[in-house]
C-alpha cells in the first residue's frame, strides 16, 4: 500500500449534520485528520481560530488566491471558503488520511486536481427535515436561513457526482456507513497495487 495518505472530499448542505457524523470517526482514528478550511465569514459562538476554520480578512484570503496557496476556493452565502494547499499536502505525505469538509463548488475543483480522492455526500432524509434543522439552530436570521436553503437545493443536485452518499436519518447508522465507506475505499484495487505486487512476487 502507498505510504501517502488518502484524500476524502466530504460535502453536504448546511445543517445536514456533517460534523456530527465525522467528528467521532476522527477522534477514533489517529491517522485521520480534518483539513482546517479558511473563510472570510465571522466566527460563530464557540468557534476557535485554527480549529473550526482559519478566519481571514478579505484581503488576506485574496492574497492566498493570487499566490496559489489554495487547493480550491468558492464563494458561499456571500463569503469565501477555501482549502490551504500546504497543510493538506504535508498531512498526505506524512501518511495521514485527510478529510476536506467543503462546499460542492470546491469539491468539483478538487475532482480535477485529485481524481483519486474519495467523494462523499451527506443528504438529509427530506428537504423538510433540513429546513427544520436550519431554522431550529437559531444562529442566523431568517433571510440567511432562506439563502442557505436555496443553496442546499442546488447542492443536493450534485450528489450524483460523488462516489458515495450517506442519508443522515439516524446518526449512529450514518456514522457506521462513513466507516464502511473508508474501509471500502482503502480496499479498492487501485489503492492496493503495492501490496498486490509484494504478495504476488
Amino acid at each position: 500500500m502507498s505510504k501517502t495518505g488518502m484524500l476524502y472530499v466530504y460535502s453536504g448542505p448546511s445543517g445536514v449534520g456533517k460534523g456530527t457524523i465525522l467528528g467521532p470517526y476522527l477522534k477514533a482514528h489517529e491517522n485521520a485528520v480534518l483539513s482546517v478550511s479558511a473563510t472570510t465569514r465571522a466566527p460563530r459562538p464557540g468557534e476557535t481560530e485554527g480549529v473550526e476554520y482559519h478566519f481571514l480578512g478579505m484581503n488576506q484570503f485574496e492574497a492566498l488566491i493570487e499566490n496559489g496557496g489554495l487547493l480550491e476556493y468558492a464563494q458561499y452565502s456571500g463569503n469565501y471558503y477555501g482549502t490551504p494547499r500546504a497543510e493538506v499536502e504535508k498531512h498526505l505525505m506524512e501518511g495521514l488520511d485527510v478529510f476536506l469538509e467543503i462546499e460542492v463548488q470546491g469539491a468539483m475543483k478538487i475532482k480535477k486536481t485529485f481524481p483519486d480522492a474519495v467523494f462523499i455526500f451527506v443528504l438529509p432524509p427530506s428537504f423538510e427535515v433540513l429546513q427544520r434543522r436550519l431554522t431550529n439552530r437559531g444562529t442566523e436570521p431568517p433571510a440567511i436561513v432562506e439563502m442557505r436553503l436555496n443553496t442546499a437545493r442546488e447542492e443536493m443536485r450534485h450528489a450524483m457526482e460523488y462516489d458515495y452518499v450517506i442519508i443522515n436519518d439516524n446518526v449512529e447508522k450514518a456514522r457506521a456507513e462513513l466507516s464502511c465507506i473508508v474501509t471500502a475505499a482503502k480496499c479498492q484495487t487501485k489503492n492496493m497495487k503495492k501490496l498486490i505486487q509484494k504478495v504476488s512476487d
